[in-house]
């Protein structure tokens, strides 16, 4: 399956951390009222059945606003929920064994750092990379940014498109070639979760251009 890039545009990632009195699903509502494209449930602190009904509440959502959703990491669970994908680091599955389990009609996702890491995600199936953290984040404390310009040496070798993880400063990334970015924090720790959406999509849509 190859991916939209309208798709990557801004690529919401789950995070329960900012919750308060709201259900992940109200929060994932609101990203997805303020213009999210994708959705991806993040989950590393819940047992599978938990996280298999809450994926089956959210690919529900995310079907009434005809958004993707990918989960993270286990491509049999993002089988069982019937989500759009799913999306592997490169310590997960490597990416043609969840071609192999998924199917041509599932969109896989690959992390990757390296310009070598990436075109090895392409040649064993990925249909988008995510590249990053390009920013300092919270999410993932022991993780050193990726460079500008790995970034953009990235996206010139690879013929898929390519999202900027935990880039809440996306004005930065400008002329790298991004298809757009991936954020936790940016969307879900703000206050006014659609609101912060909707700021954020337009300032990715000026960098990344028709």
């Amino acid at each position: 399956m190859r991916c939209d890039k309208k798709d990557l545009l801004l690529y919401g990632v789950t995070d329960r951390s900012w919750l308060g009195d709201r259900t992940l699903a109200q929060q994932v509502e609101a990203s997805l009222r303020g213009g999210a494209t994708m959705i991806q449930l993040r989950e590393k602190h819940m047992d599978r059945g938990s996280i298999l009904a809450q994926a089956l509440e959210l690919r529900e959502l995310c079907g009434r606003y005809g958004v993707p959703l990918i989960l993270n990491d286990d491509a049999e669970l993002a089988q069982a929920a019937g989500a759009d994908g799913v999306h592997v680091g490169q310590s997960d599955m490597e990416a043609g064994r969840v071609r192999a389990l998924l199917g041509e009609d599932k969109l896989i996702g690959v992390s990757a750092r390296t310009v070598e890491q990436a075109l090895a995600a392409q040649a064993a199936g990925a249909d988008y990379l995510g590249v990053g953290a390009m920013f300092p984040t919270g999410t993932k404390q022991d993780t050193r940014p990726v460079s500008y310009d790995t970034l953009k040496a990235i996206c010139a070798a690879v013929d898929i498109p390519v999202v900027g993880i935990g880039a809440g400063n996306v004005a930065e990334l400008a002329g790298s070639g991004i298809a757009g970015v991936a954020v936790v924090s940016a969307l879900y720790a703000q206050p006014d979760v659609e609101a912060a959406t909707r700021s954020l999509r337009a300032q990715v849509e000026r960098v990344v251009g028709p």
